[in-house]
């Protein structure tokens, strides 16, 4: 990586009154950054801060964060962990907001991203920019409600047009918010193009509050050319950190890892799994895992068909060893054909 680049993205930043380390995030991700994903990134390290899965603020009020799969943390990654909410009310995501903040997290992260029908039909997520006005209302209701940091995480809006985008930053700035996550693509678009780079630049002159590029970062050399072309004050990674949850600690300290750290990682998760949730929960999170996770190697497909042909826990340790001791061969990059989802 160019030393300028590390340099970068390890300079600490402030947001909201509260410092970061460095300037490289974990994207929020549905199914993926769920509570033990978070907990092998952070033991590699180099993560500035780490965002969950996104919770309904209609639940958040009344979740027990000991049994629900998607409220939940671990206490030793509190004081960096922030807690994406998606949901259509404004007094909904700031009540949902305040219990957040008083279980002492680093902040809250309003979803006006996620473009999965799903989320969308209960007018919530990327839907919510549709109506300008609303977005911004629940902002504010946010902001009126909490002290700690607020991020909004957002997409371009429902048409290419950069404008829509950098004038909305401008309303989110108003309304209170601390930091600006941005993914450059249209909601109706599940990466079938690249994503816009050359917006985010433009919404980074639009604000005077911190913007976070994301979408399509997926190697040092991706990492530099984001930073240079847009000027954003740091990067949030999604599909790379779960296929390498090691790729932090690559591109903020400079470590090497062997091919040896492959079955390691794979099956610490399932360890790991195996001790927070229940099996066919486990089952479920560790597939999921396992398809970003092959994309590390040449033969992505036949690796992933490997590693997720069983209906136990022991029966995918099993693919593990098997898997890895015939030694497959790492691609150049990983293959973000395979990232799907």
């Amino acid at each position: 990586m160019h030393p300028d680049t590390r340099q970068a993205i390890t300079t600490p930043i402030t947001i909201g009154g509260k410092e970061i380390e460095n300037r490289l995030f974990l994207a929020p991700l549905a199914g993926l950054g769920h509570v033990v994903m978070r907990q092998i990134i952070q033991d590699f390290g180099g993560c500035g801060l780490l965002f969950s899965e996104m919770c309904s603020a209609k639940a958040v009020p009344q979740e027990n964060r000991r049994i629900s799969p998607m409220f939940r943390w671990r206490d030793e990654e509190a004081c960096r962990l922030v807690m994406q909410i998606f949901g259509a009310s404004p007094l909904e995501m700031a009540r949902a907001a305040t219990r957040i903040e008083e279980e002492g997290l680093f902040g809250v992260d309003i979803n006006f991203g996620c473009s999965v029908s799903g989320i969308c039909k209960k007018e919530s997520g990327a839907a919510v920019l549709k109506d300008p006005d609303r977005a911004v209302a629940i902002v504010k209701e946010v902001r009126k409600a909490v002290r700690f940091p607020l991020f909004v995480k957002y997409r371009t809006g429902w048409k290419d047009d950069p404008l829509f985008a950098t004038e909305l930053a401008k309303r989110f700035e108003g309304a209170g918010a601390d930091a600006l996550v941005f993914h450059p693509r249209v909601s109706p678009d599940r990466r079938s193009r690249p994503p816009k780079w050359d917006y985010i630049g433009k919404v980074k002159q639009a604000v005077s509050i911190p913007v976070f590029g994301n979408g399509n970062v997926f190697t040092p050399s991706d990492l530099t050319r984001m930073l240079e072309t847009t000027s954003c004050d740091g990067v949030s990674l999604g599909r790379i950190a779960i296929a390498r949850p090691f790729v932090f600690a690559e591109m903020t300290q400079g470590t090497r890892f062997s091919p040896e750290i492959y079955p390691q990682v794979a099956l610490r998760l399932l360890d790991l799994l195996e001790q927070e949730f229940n099996t066919g929960y486990a089952l479920r999170l560790y597939k999921k895992f396992a398809l970003y996770f092959s994309a590390n190697f040449k033969f992505a497909h036949p690796i992933f068909k490997k590693l997720v042909y069983a209906d136990s826990l022991d029966g995918l340790r099993e693919n593990i060893h098997t898997t890895f001791a015939e030694r497959p061969e790492l691609a150049a990059t990983p293959n973000i054909n395979l990232f799907a989802g």
